[in-house]
């Protein structure tokens, strides 16, 4: 029985304190708390600053194959930010100035699970409500 609790109960307590210094309790899961799922840090586009997870979603974008910044999916219909390709001066948001070096942002064009869905227009651009 000791040999038990040593195996399972000291790692379990190593995470809990792992988790615990990286900012996420159990009660952020709670149904009693008032929530209904885990948070998580990938979250929405923030609409105030025009930005995803701490990434501009305006200014110099490059397209990479791996080791994006965002990975995006390409829509015709609902989605999460109009952008605009722009030949400089992408300084509001959804106008992008593609660039091979010394980017803003990381770009990877997805199938599959992106973390935000992009619509390329010619005028209007920004973030969908």
């Amino acid at each position: 029985m000791l040999s038990v609790l040593k195996k399972y109960a000291v790692p379990f307590a190593f995470t809990l304190l792992v988790f615990s210094l990286a900012g996420f309790y159990p009660t952020d899961c709670s149904p009693l708390a008032g929530k209904t799922g885990c948070a998580v840090p990938d979250g929405p586009i923030n609409t105030e600053d025009c930005t995803w997870n701490g990434y501009p979603l305006y200014g110099r974008i490059q397209f990479v194959e791996s080791f994006p910044d965002i990975k995006i999916q390409l829509v015709e219909s609902f989605p999460d930010i109009k952008v605009k390709l722009v030949d400089a001066f992408a300084n509001d948001c959804g106008e992008w100035e593609v660039v091979e070096s010394f980017p803003d942002v990381k770009v990877q064009f997805v199938e599959s699970f992106p973390d935000i869905k992009v619509q390329f227009v010619e005028s209007f651009p920004g973030i969908t409500q």
